[in-house]
């Protein structure tokens, strides 16, 4: 066989490698899309643990709920874990029947999501959105929300422009979950009203006497906001990384676990990473679960590789 022809072969081998080693290089950074919510910094700080154990790099910008599913249209990031259902159905569907991004699996079960108040208002009489409006005087015709844009913000925005249960009248307050709550923490102890999103998993749950409203099931679904959490990526990823789909696929977070690991973040002042980290060490028996059929990004099996670079 003369050298012309070794050499083609080999030029041809070489070339037949590319299109494996840059998709290799494409998924070698995972691109999360996080919302300030710390339920969603607890659960990105968990994946980018394993994930960087598997040699893989993790790469978290905060951005807005709108910002992330453009972001995942317009292939800027490749994963966010907070997709809400049936709240952010608004936001997230046209995107997902567009193919532009998938719904890839379910990864939390039992949140919920909708109004709610402290209680001693509660106590005082108002258990229902529908006995908002007959007090609108001491909630000063204020419905607090977290960040603009979101999805919770959203639906209290429709019902004000729907004129549902006499709110016709009232203003969404923009802010962000730490700022909704420091407003909460100052009213209470006047006994001062206040209604504004509340949520589980959350450590609000714990931190503060509250209650949910009854009422609001045609905007934010049954058995007060009940909600399934759906990871998503943008359109095609588990195609392209398959290897990083698996461990999506196979994780699955509970309401311990997450309320747990906020109440470190939020009330001890812990760093997200530091927590997760922690956390995974303490509860090893997850990593068998999540890493089930996946390998580093060299190939190997992933488990005693995390379980090492964890150590």
């Amino acid at each position: 066989m003369n050298k012309t022809r070794l050499s083609m072969m080999g030029a041809a081998v070489v070339t037949a490698g590319l299109p494996t080693l840059a998709m290799a290089n494409e998924c070698s950074t995972v691109r999360f899309a996080e919302v300030g919510w710390t339920d969603i910094t607890v659960t990105t700080a968990l994946a980018s643990e394993v994930l960087e154990g598997m040699g893989y790099e993790a790469r978290v910008d905060t951005v807005s709920v709108p910002i992330a599913y453009s972001g995942m249209q317009n292939d800027d990031f490749d994963v966010f874990l907070g997709n809400w259902m049936p709240s952010m159905a608004s936001i997230s569907d046209p995107y997902v029947e567009k193919g532009t991004v998938d719904r890839l699996t379910a990864n939390l079960e039992g949140a919920k999501y909708t109004l709610a108040v402290p209680q001693y208002v509660y106590d005082a009489g108002v258990t229902s959105v529908e006995d908002l409006a007959d007090h609108a005087d001491k909630f000063d015709n204020d419905l607090h929300g977290i960040e603009a844009g979101n999805d919770g913000n959203e639906l209290i925005q429709q019902m004000i422009e729907d004129d549902a249960y006499g709110l016709g009248d009232w203003e969404v307050v923009d802010s962000s979950e730490a700022g909704m709550l420091a407003e909460l923490r100052a009213r209470v102890p006047n006994e001062d009203w206040m209604v504004f999103l509340g949520w589980e998993p959350h450590p609000m749950n714990t931190n503060f006497d509250m209650a949910y409203l009854e009422g609001a099931d045609d905007y934010f679904g049954p058995n007060l906001g009940g909600a399934t959490v759906y990871t998503n990526t943008r359109g095609g990823y588990a195609e392209e990384c398959p290897n990083v789909a698996a461990l999506l696929n196979n994780m699955t977070f509970t309401l311990e676990m997450e309320n747990q690991l906020m109440g470190e973040i939020m009330d001890d002042g812990a760093n997200p990473r530091d927590a997760a980290r922690t956390y995974l060490q303490e509860n090893d028996e997850l990593l068998g679960e999540w890493l089930a059929g996946v390998e580093t990004i060299d190939g190997e099996p992933a488990e005693e590789a995390v379980r090492n670079a964890l150590q």
